[in-house]
């Protein structure tokens, strides 16, 4: 029996939630969604996922401060997390970087290549 990837997805993009679900749906992962930082972490309280996709820019609490959170919290240290951000200063990659993300997609993103990083960090 294979089990399904879930992913949780941060983005307080409406637009981008529905687009970031319908792709990663698709391509066959569980989905579940938050509009920001603070919601992730209220959700990721009483649940488990494979894999985070967060953006970087929310409001309440942005992806910079949800992975450092997530990696200073025993229950999702080890959770791989993807930024998937319009953002691509060589800056921001490496304060997501230290703040412990494990890796960077750009926005606008290909459905298949999102799939392909999400496999690559979860086996």
């Amino acid at each position: 029996m294979t089990t399904t990837t879930r992913i949780l997805t941060v983005d307080d993009s409406p637009s981008m939630r529905a687009l970031l679900r319908q792709a990663l749906f698709a391509q066959g992962f569980d989905v579940a969604q938050a509009d920001d930082g603070v919601s992730a972490l209220d959700w990721l309280q009483t649940n488990d996922v494979d894999v985070i996709i967060t953006d970087i820019n929310m409001p309440r609490l942005d992806g910079f401060g949800l992975i450092e959170k997530l990696r200073a919290s025993s229950r999702h240290r080890h959770c791989p997390i993807l930024v998937l951000s319009t953002e691509s200063s060589d800056e921001k990659k490496a304060r997501a970087r230290q703040a412990g993300a494990t890796g960077w997609i750009i926005k606008p993103f290909d459905a298949a290549r999102l799939a392909t990083a999400v496999r690559r960090v979860t086996h």
